[in-house]
């Protein structure tokens, strides 16, 4: 249940460690920026503008998000261990239809 624009969501980390977090919908956050908040390892160096796949994540649970960017393909074009439910975090954006997404960091080269 959705309260007060808050919603939950859980990032497996490298090492499997699943971390339940909440994030809030009315800050125009994104994957990304949640994580960085939370400390875990994502590094975000381009700062979220899908120029490069420091962010990668793939996506586990069967949530409908929008169609990946053109910019964002050729980013995941240039990274390593891309599967098909491969993601950039900065360009998830949270809101309330993203209740109980489920994330997995992608290794490091």
């Amino acid at each position: 249940m959705i309260e007060d624009n808050i919603i939950k969501v859980t990032v497996v980390d490298r090492e499997g460690e699943e971390h339940n977090l909440e994030a809030p919908t009315d800050m125009n956050l994104n994957m990304m920026e949640l994580c960085k908040a939370s400390e875990l390892p994502v590094e975000g160096t381009c700062g979220g503008m899908a120029l490069c796949a420091s962010c990668h994540m793939y996506v586990e649970s069967g949530h409908a998000l929008h169609e990946a960017s053109e910019d964002e393909e050729d980013m995941l074009d240039q990274a390593f261990f891309v599967e098909d439910n491969s993601r950039l975090g900065c360009q998830i954006k949270l809101h309330n239809d993203l209740d109980g997404l489920k994330v997995r960091l992608a290794p490091v080269d």
